[in-house]
Parts: C-alpha cells; sequence; structure tokens
C-alpha cells in the first residue's frame, strides 16, 4: 500500500463522493474508504444540510477535490474569483490537494462539456502560463488530469506530447486517470501501455479510475456510469507494476448500483494495490 509522502497526499484506495449515496455512507462510513474527493463547484458556498453532511465526511477522511469549470485551456478570461473561492475551500476543509481537467468548457458561457485543447506549441505555453498563475493564487502546485477526448482540433503535437509538454512548462503535477487512457487509445488507435511508460512518476499524485461505455469496438465513451471493466483493471495493475501503488480513486456519476458493489470496486483497488506492493517488496 502506498503511505503519505511529500508526492502522495493521500494514500490507498479511494471513492468519489457523490450527494446520491452520500446519507448511505454517513449510516455506516466505510472503513475500506481511505480518501474522498468532491468537485468543489458543487459544494463552495453550500450550507445547511448539505454542508453540514460534507463537514461529516471532512473530518472523517482525507480530501482531495477535482475541479469541473476552470476551463484551463479557455481562450476567456481565467476565472479568478473561482481559484480564490477553492483555495478557501481547502482551507475549510483541510484538503489536501486541487485538480483540473486539462480541457476547455467556457468560452462567453459555459459548455457544460470537456472539449480538447488544441495539441499546439501555442496552447502549451497559454495553458502552463495559466496554471501557473491558478498556482500563485492557490500558494500550491496543482495537478492536472488528462481527459478523455473524441475529435481533436489541431493534433500537431500526439496527446502525450502536449499533456508532457504543458507539465513541463507549467511545473506542474499530474492526477493520471487510467480509464481515458483506455478510451483514448481505442478511440485513437494508440497503445494504452505505451502512453503509460512515458508518464513521469515524479509528477503523479494520484490516479482516477472509472467505467465507460462500449458504443462500437473501435468507440468507447467515458461516462463514469458503469463499472470498470477489464481493460481498465488490466491498466491499471500495469501502472501499479511501473510506479508502484499509488493512490487511486474510484469515480461513479450515475447509475448507481447498491453500496457493497460500489464498495466491492474499491475493495478491488485495495487488492491491486496490496499485490503490487507485495510484489516489489519480493523483487526488491
Amino acid at each position: 500500500m502506498t503511505t503519505e509522502t511529500p508526492q502522495y497526499p493521500v494514500s490507498g484506495a479511494g471513492l468519489g463522493l457523490r450527494r446520491p449515496f452520500a446519507e448511505k455512507l454517513m449510516a455506516a462510513p466505510p472503513e475500506d474508504v481511505d480518501f474522498m474527493e468532491v468537485a468543489p463547484e458543487n459544494w463552495i458556498h453550500v450550507g445547511g444540510r448539505q454542508g453540514k453532511q460534507l463537514r461529516f465526511f471532512t473530518e472523517r477522511y482525507p480530501f482531495v477535490i477535482h475541479g469541473l469549470s476552470l476551463s484551463i485551456g479557455s481562450p476567456s478570461p481565467l476565472d479568478e474569483q473561482l481559484v480564490r473561492d477553492i483555495r478557501d475551500f481547502m482551507k475549510t476543509h483541510g484538503i489536501r490537494l486541487y485538480s483540473e481537467h486539462l480541457s476547455c468548457c467556457s468560452d462567453d458561457g459555459h459548455l457544460y462539456d470537456l472539449m480538447p485543447i488544441p495539441f499546439t506549441p501555442e496552447a502549451v505555453s497559454w495553458v502552463a502560463a495559466r496554471v501557473r498563475r491558478v498556482q500563485d493564487i492557490l500558494e500550491q502546485r496543482i495537478a492536472l488530469e488528462n481527459v478523455s477526448y473524441y475529435a481533436p482540433t489541431d493534433a500537431t503535437m500526439s496527446e502525450r506530447e502536449f499533456l508532457l509538454a504543458v507539465l513541463a512548462e507549467a511545473d506542474c503535477d499530474l492526477m493520471l486517470d487510467i480509464n481515458n487512457i483506455v478510451v483514448n487509445g481505442i478511440n485513437h488507435g494508440y497503445d494504452p501501455v505505451d502512453f503509460l511508460a512515458h508518464m513521469p512518476a515524479d509528477r503523479l499524485r494520484y490516479f482516477h479510475i472509472a467505467g465507460h461505455h462500449v458504443e462500437a469496438p473501435d468507440l468507447r465513451i467515458d461516462t463514469h456510469g458503469s463499472a470498470v471493466d477489464d481493460d481498465a483493471w488490466q491498466l491499471l495493475a500495469t501502472a501499479y507494476e511501473r510506479f508502484g501503488p499509488v493512490p487511486t480513486l474510484l469515480e461513479r456519476d450515475f447509475n448507481f448500483p447498491p453500496m457493497h458493489e460500489l464498495l466491492d470496486e474499491v475493495r478491488k483497488i485495495r487488492r491491486y494495490q496490496e499485490r503490487a506492493a507485495m510484489s516489489r517488496a519480493q523483487h526488491g
């Protein structure tokens, strides 16, 4: 199992906290969940019963947050008030890390979807400058997530080249989504294991894993609405072989199964981590 280090702000197997099942978890807080994650936009300035509900969990579990609407690749001005609100939210609840999608979701208005950023050197510089500004306001590093996409707007660079260039120029960290590598690998015809092998181990903060929809043999849709499939589990095992048992969070956004099934997937993450830790110990 991972332990908390300056690189890993949390440890073990986590679960994304969602309102539809929060009361069930409050009735029996699961011991198998090592940390939790929320989208800050869904909870900032929320008081009353739901505010107390969040406090119930942040007092019991380590927390990270994963943003939905910073729109780090947008041509529109950076929403610095949102960043300041996130900074205050993190202080209030003792949040250990803020991650965001490496995507665009706004222009003149909110697009309500995560759109790909052009894979170009110009976009690298634009995004990196905005990330550095966010880090200056927060007074801490953030992590960017590799996102699923379906039609690149400009493929001058590959997805991998673009991601690595942004991380280096912005000097920020990486929250690696295992399912998104599987989805993009199938949709765009690249080897997920090769993509994984090029990720910078020193920038990894934690992993996401989730389910996706199989639209066709060569088209997967990132939905977070089903159980994790075998391809994603296998790639997670490969990731642990390469990087060790990095903290990993299960995402599920709708079509929620009974709680025992959801927690079984969290426990499955833990089993994969334990096997990886034992293997690394045996092989030095």
